[in-house]
């Protein structure tokens, strides 16, 4: 699969304003990258073929590249409940505004908003397990009891969005060990993996508890609704 880089404008939100750059895939599915202090390498150059990044940042200027610091960089799947709709049921709204939030403060960095509902089975699929959950399974099993793969994901776009900027090199907000793994192996240097622990709520904490326990993320072993995890991303400033 092959990416396009299509077109970028200014976009002022309530947390700063990002630069909004749209690619598409063979298909014409667009993925959304919002920037801060990152420049664009070189209109010119073709994304589909920059899995690996190194060559990319050769193109930047080297003074550039030094006077940068490493950028900030949430991989974020597109949550139409959490995020448009405010849903307790999962931690991605917040998730999401607290990140673009903390790339502002922090002056460099991005989100790659790809689009993959629900884990990647789609949002018709993503409601049917809803329902599945609403009867007593878990996220996994809902998943796996309509037939469907427990995390059908994908973040092969994510290489050749971050090499239209120029990045090689980041610090990843996450607590999937899978997105610091993929990157890695695709030639992206983690720097850091930094922490999002926000949004949890009685609605999602045993949703959050079989991210942890069933699919390896990385979450505290006791999940305290009193304990306060919905104020701040683990910036280590």
């Amino acid at each position: 699969m092959s990416y396009q880089f299509i077109t970028s404008a200014k976009l002022p939100t309530r947390h700063g304003e990002f630069d909004i750059h749209i690619f598409e895939n063979d298909d014409g599915q667009e993925h959304v990258m919002l920037t801060v202090g990152l420049s664009v390498v070189d209109q010119n150059i073709d994304v589909a073929t920059a899995p690996h990044l190194n060559d990319v940042a050769s193109n930047q200027n080297d003074d550039t590249l030094a006077e940068r610091p490493i950028p900030l960089i949430r991989i974020h799947s597109e949550c139409l409940t959490g995020d448009a709709f405010s849903s307790l049921k999962c931690d991605c709204g917040p998730q999401l505004n607290t990140a673009m939030q903390a790339i502002q403060e922090t002056g460099c960095g991005a989100i790659l908003y790809l689009r993959q509902e629900g884990r990647g089975i789609g949002l018709t699929n993503k409601i049917r397990a809803y329902a599945l959950q609403d009867q007593g399974h878990d996220t996994l099993d809902a998943n796996l009891l309509l037939g469907l793969p427990a995390d059908a994901r994908i973040y092969d776009m994510c290489g050749p969005m971050l090499a239209h900027v120029g990045v090689d090199a980041v610090r990843l907000i996450t607590n999937n060990p899978d997105k610091v793994a993929y990157l890695t192996e695709h030639g992206i240097n983690v720097i850091e993996r930094v922490p999002l622990l926000v949004g949890v709520n009685d609605m999602n904490a045993e949703y959050l508890a079989t991210k942890r326990d069933r699919m390896g993320h990385l979450l505290d072993k006791d999940i305290n609704l009193d304990k306060d995890f919905n104020t701040a991303i683990h910036l280590n400033k």
